[in-house]
């Protein structure tokens, strides 16, 4: 089983275009999600790490982000918290599919977490930052001041560009991934 990590900026189409592959995609932000609203042990340990700002579960996602505007140190504790969890659920995940050919990672921090492996394929998103920020907007929770935390604890966007073996430009149309996609399968599969 070969691992493909998809990599880019916030809002670039990475969900979008992992699901193009068509293998079994772990997607750490719907984990998360999860965690919020099913793991009282998640609960447990943001309400001891941040008392003022976790007192009901499941985790409504404004205390999350309360919690992040209110103090900087806040994202990394979190962070660090739900990403211990999220790694135990892609361990599972990779186990699970281990005689398939193929499995997408969409991992927004793997690279900052060290969730990469040797092997892995990168593969990073490269969309127009204004076709970002309009997708971006249309977000139901959309907060520049959010957005803007979230960027800080991420890698450069170069970084992760020359850290990547393929790029695919996001126009955000069906033939143009499905061509990139079948591109990058064709050469792997070699």
């Amino acid at each position: 089983m070969k691992r493909i990590a998809i990599l880019g900026d916030i809002g670039s189409g990475k969900s979008f275009i992992a699901r193009k592959f068509k293998y079994p995609v772990f997607n750490a932000d719907l984990e998360v999600a999860e965690l919020y609203k099913k793991n009282r042990f998640v609960f447990l340990k943001l309400k001891k790490a941040l008392p003022k700002h976790f007192n009901k579960f499941p985790i409504d996602k404004k205390e999350i982000s309360r919690a992040i505007l209110k103090n900087d140190k806040n994202l990394k504790k979190i962070v660090n918290i739900v990403h211990f969890e999220v790694r135990k659920k892609m361990n599972i995940f990779i186990k699970k599919n281990k005689r398939k050919k193929f499995v997408i990672l969409d991992i927004p921090l793997l690279l900052e977490n060290k969730i990469n492996k040797k092997n892995d394929i990168l593969i990073f998103v490269l969309s127009k930052k204004s076709k970002i920020l309009k997708r971006l907007k249309k977000r139901k929770n959309f907060n520049k001041k959010l957005l803007n935390k979230f960027k800080k604890i991420q890698l450069p966007l170069d970084y992760k560009k020359k850290k990547s073996h393929y790029i695919i430009k996001n126009d955000f149309t069906n033939k143009t991934i499905m061509k990139y996609i079948r591109s990058i399968l064709k050469e792997i599969n070699t």
